[in-house]
């Protein structure tokens, strides 16, 4: 796939972005440059390759899920300035 210039200023104008004609031919070349490493990437043969989460083989040390703090909920919203029904209350921003 490769793009054309006319394509370029296109996406350019959908993204709000305003290029002179030697930008569109540099973002072009870059783009098109792009395109043909993923054609070429795609074009590898993968089949029996299984899909892998990461790049090396490491497993993440992982903690037990326990309760490590008391519930201080009424003593934070004690000083909060206002409160109701365990909601913490502020001042409306949008009108």
């Amino acid at each position: 796939m490769s793009l054309s210039a006319t394509d370029v200023s296109r996406i350019a104008r959908l993204a709000r972005l305003h290029m002179d004609e030697s930008e569109i031919a540099a973002v072009q070349g870059q783009l098109n440059g792009i395109f043909g490493l993923i054609e070429a990437m795609q074009a590898v043969d993968t089949t029996g390759v299984a899909p892998m989460s990461h790049p090396q083989d490491v497993s993440l040390r992982l903690r037990d899920d326990v309760v490590s703090e008391s519930d201080r909920r009424a003593a934070y919203q004690a000083v909060a300035p206002s409160v109701e029904n365990g909601l913490y209350l502020v001042p409306k921003v949008i009108e």
